[in-house]
């Protein structure tokens, strides 16, 4: 696991994003797509990898118009649990970044004492960053760094709200911005508050 002392320029990076099947009032929320982006350094190449998820309940309308998955969709979907070795094997000792990752860290523990982490909030590494944007979405974060190209060339045919496509563009995030700030040779913890366990 990277620790606050680790020099950012030899860690292993993963970004992660789940979509959902929203939930109704008194209903738990559930995964229906996640993406993971890892690299053995931030100027590594990324490796990318992305599943539909099984739900025992409807994708609610709303959910779906959100990101353009439906119920029919996930009929040939593996169960969550299934997809575990793959999580593993992408997130394990690695520094997790993700968009206001609250929702990738409650789906993350229905797999108890994973120990993925630290984990690294785009959301905050923006506003650290680039205080003057009138929202921080990551759609606004990315065009305001300029990546949105560089995730559209990788990622054809996607778009946001598609798990694979957030993930790439969480990990792109990190990725200018360690190198416009020039922190590759700096301490983890040089990233402060967006950094958390």
């Amino acid at each position: 696991m990277p620790h606050a002392g680790d020099i950012i320029g030899s860690l292993r990076f993963a970004a992660i994003d789940f979509e959902s099947a929203g939930a109704a009032r008194g209903d738990t929320d559930q995964p229906v797509q996640i993406g993971i982006v890892a690299c053995s350094s931030l100027e590594a190449e990324p490796e990318l990898w992305t599943s539909y998820i099984a739900t025992d309940r409807p994708v609610l309308w709303s959910a779906s118009q959100v990101h353009g998955i439906t119920t029919e969709m996930l009929a040939d979907a593996p169960p969550f649990h299934a997809l575990w070795p793959d999580i593993r094997s992408r997130l394990g000792g690695a520094v997790v970044a993700g968009h206001n990752p609250a929702t990738e860290r409650k789906f993350l523990r229905r797999f108890p004492g994973h120990g993925f982490g630290p984990w690294l909030d785009t959301l905050v590494l923006g506003k650290m960053c680039v205080p003057e944007l009138p929202d921080y979405s990551l759609s606004t974060l990315c065009d305001a760094l300029g990546v949105s190209p560089s995730v559209d060339a990788l990622l054809p045919g996607r778009r946001w709200h598609d798990a694979l496509y957030d993930a790439l563009a969480s990990l792109l995030v990190v990725r200018f911005l360690v190198r416009e700030l020039k922190l590759s040779g700096q301490p983890l913890e040089v990233l402060g508050k967006a950094v958390g366990k």
